[in-house]
């Protein structure tokens, strides 16, 4: 029998039914649920708990104690009474619940509604802890209940194990219980129809699609609370696999439809090619950028476009390896076109890359394309794209503007590509007939997520730093050790090297204890760091002006920098050999790892302090910098946020199925579902290409919203 009570609903919803026609829904709340990206019944449904609580062990009122546990509590209500209280708009509902064992009071503020349900003689089940009230008496507090009928004791909230879900607009986790409860109750399951193959279902014995739904947010009396916990349940498993299958399906079938594009452009790379690229590099390639190289090499020789993603963990030497193909483009006559998420990254892979053409005798036309050219010059540069004067064009987002054509653009890089969502990647690649795509990130990705969400890229990864980098040592360090901090920065600047100290915001304000950019430069200038050039740079300086300090910290002419996270991404000084974190417990993995990579970029020693602010951190933030501190592998660093924060955090939100994953950990955890799920897939669009599209075509809403972006790269 379906969870609740009485006899089943007759079915008047269907999966792709809008969410205004189920009841308790209503236009409203259902406008505000389609602004979250639930639209229908179905993707209402794959909103799933985030975790579960057991409800099924009844205590005795008697046994209750003061600040234990939870617990279920089956009893009648004896009487109740609203109170409206002095303070405009406040209420306090209270019942005196009563079983054979004893009485307690309970108590609901702001609900008066109630006053309609648990009156007198109504049996209920209530959820809660104990409290102790003014008079010393026991209370319940707000505890979760479920009103019986007399002829049924089982409910949704209580007396069974009960999902937790996130709250959605203004549903709470029991108002959503509640409309998952109905929702399952009124819809047809034969409008669920069938996503995964029929044959992985009956080989790892999956239930069906809407069984499994119904069991992931209902579970059987029978089930194991630590296995929901851990998502090993039978349906959780069909739902994962699902997840990943359907993504893999669309990846698949894009992967399939660019194989089948002819290159429009053909590249000749002769041994002259060759001596003359070679006569770029300022140093030796490592073993990992020869072996990219050579399978970047590959793709701009083979019958169809490229579409590869390279890895590297900050450092690695991507930027060489990018514009090394760059230059094979420009040389065989054609346009190339680097995009960076930042104007002051854009700028030093301007101002580096013609430095390196310069040293190697290569005049080739360099372009600047950034927001904040004045109308003149980026008129300029406009035509200067469009005539084909400018062979190498590096710019931010303003490169995908409309009004950006390029007379022939062969290939596109993206630089850190997590920071530009799919159609915007896509819409730098429709500027040219088909050109060859090479995206780049320093967020390492773990090679079961990068399968997942990158599936229809080819992966390249450059696992190996350049030959005499050192890693950074990094430390932990609090208030007490600010001093001994203090007196390594003289120390290291008196050598003739350079400090970063990033703070985490710009100005004060009265309502944060975290360290200002402004204030903090003006300090250390007056007070720590007399006799050094200190220098500030932040996000909401002018872009001329970060661009000056940057390069008089580039050219040695700053010793301290104070800066925010505006250098997180690609700024490279490779005198800089100290960094300090302020407030370092405010910070993700993946940023402080991002941050910690700006120094160590030369032979020199490199440290990292990380400053912890006033008070004892938190538990996620300790374990936070004991990683940091443990590794500098941005693999390990990657997974671990993962873990701890999940991918739209970690990534964004504008990566395709990213910020929906429901089952990362399962893809982090179990890299074998992931390659089933990847086989499946490929052997569904490789034998029936046009059923496979046909099932993505029919899913609805949710589905159709995170897949139809897998379509574009």
């Amino acid at each position: 029998m379906p969870p609740g009570r009485g006899a089943a609903a007759p079915h008047v919803l269907s999966a792709q039914s809008e969410l205004r026609y189920l009841k308790g829904v209503g236009p409203r709340r259902a406008a505000r649920l389609a602004e979250l990206g639930l639209a229908t019944v179905e993707d209402l449904l794959y909103h799933l708990p985030f975790r579960y609580e057991d409800r099924r062990a009844y205590a005795r009122i008697a046994d209750l104690e003061p600040q234990g546990q939870e617990r279920t509590v089956e009893a009648r209500v004896e009487s109740s009474r609203l109170i409206r209280t002095r303070r405009r708009g406040f209420t306090l509902f209270e019942a005196a619940l009563a079983d054979p064992s004893g009485a307690i009071r309970a108590v609901w503020y702001n609900q008066p509604y109630l006053e309609r349900l648990l009156v007198a003689g109504r049996r209920v089940v209530v959820f809660g802890r104990a409290a102790v009230d003014r008079y010393g008496r026991r209370v319940l507090e707000n505890p979760e209940y479920e009103l019986l009928d007399d002829d049924d004791a089982e409910g949704i909230h209580a007396g069974r194990i009960v999902p937790v879900y996130r709250r959605l607009a203004d549903c709470s986790s029991r108002g959503l219980r509640s409309l998952m409860h109905r929702a399952l109750e009124d819809s047809d399951p034969r409008s669920f129809g069938p996503t995964v193959p029929a044959e992985v279902v009956g080989r790892e014995g999956y239930p069906e699609r809407f069984a499994a739904l119904r069991a992931s947010h209902f579970p059987p009396a029978d089930a194991r609370l630590e296995r929901l916990e851990r998502r090993e349940t039978a349906a959780q498993r069909y739902l994962a696999y699902e997840e990943i299958f359907l993504l893999q399906l669309a990846l698949a079938l894009r992967r399939r439809g660019l194989h089948e594009q002819p290159r429009e452009v053909c590249y000749e790379i002769s041994d002259a090619l060759r001596t003359r690229l070679a006569g770029v590099l300022p140093f030796k390639l490592t073993a990992a950028q020869r072996r990219v190289l050579k399978e970047i090499g590959a793709d701009l020789r083979s019958p169809h476009p490229m579409n590869r993603l390279l890895q590297g963990d900050v450092g690695s030497g991507k930027t060489i390896v990018a514009l090394l193909a760059l230059l094979v483009a420009v040389e065989n006559g054609f346009q190339a076109a680097l995009m960076a998420p930042t104007e002051i990254l854009a700028e030093q892979h301007e101002r580096n890359i013609r430095r390196l053409l310069e040293a190697g005798g290569i005049d080739w036309p360099i372009r600047l394309l950034t927001g904040s050219l004045r109308a003149a010059a980026r008129r300029r540069a406009l035509a200067e794209i469009a005539s084909g004067q400018a062979r190498i064009v590096i710019g931010t987002h303003a490169l995908f503007e409309p009004d950006v054509r390029f007379r022939r653009l062969a290939l596109a890089v993206v630089d850190e590509q997590h920071r530009f969502g799919v159609l915007q990647r896509a819409a730098l690649a429709g500027k040219g007939p088909r050109p060859d795509v090479l995206v780049m990130t320093a967020t390492p990705i773990p090679r079961s997520l990068a399968l997942t969400l990158y599936g229809d890229l080819d992966l390249s990864v450059i696992d190996e730093l350049p030959p005499g980098r050192m890693p950074v040592a990094t430390y932990v360090r609090g208030e007490e050790d600010r001093d001994r901090v203090y007196a390594r920065l003289r120390q290291e600047v008196s050598r003739g090297r350079q400090v970063y100290v990033v703070v985490p915001l710009v100005e004060e304000t009265a309502k944060s204890d975290l360290k200002a950019a402004t204030v903090f430069a003006e300090q250390l200038a007056q007070g720590v760091f007399p006799g050094f050039r200190v220098g500030l740079v932040h996000g909401r300086m002018a872009a001329a002006d970060k661009e000056r300090v940057m390069q008089r910290f580039a050219a040695g002419e700053i010793d301290v920098l104070v800066a925010t996270t505006v250098i997180e991404v690609g700024v490279d000084v490779s005198n800089a050999t100290v960094m300090v974190v302020e407030h370092a417990e405010r910070f993700g993995l993946s940023q402080l790892h991002q941050l910690r990579g700006r120094v160590g970029r030369g032979a020199a020693q490199s440290s990292c302090v990380l400053m912890v602010g006033g008070g004892t951190p938190g538990l996620e933030a300790r374990r936070r910098l004991e990683i940091m501190r443990e590794t500098n592998d941005g693999f390990r660093i990657a997974e671990r946020d993962l873990e701890l924060r999940g991918p739209g955090a970690v990534f964004g939100t504008q990566q395709h199925g990213l910020s929906d994953l429901q089952f990362l950990a399962e893809i982090l955890r179990a890299p074998g579902l992931v390659e089933s799920a990847r086989r499946s897939a490929a052997d569904h669009a490789g034998c029936d290409p046009d059923a496979a599209a046909a099932l993505l075509a029919a899913l609805g809403g949710r589905w159709r919203r995170r897949l139809e972006l897998a379509h574009v790269g």
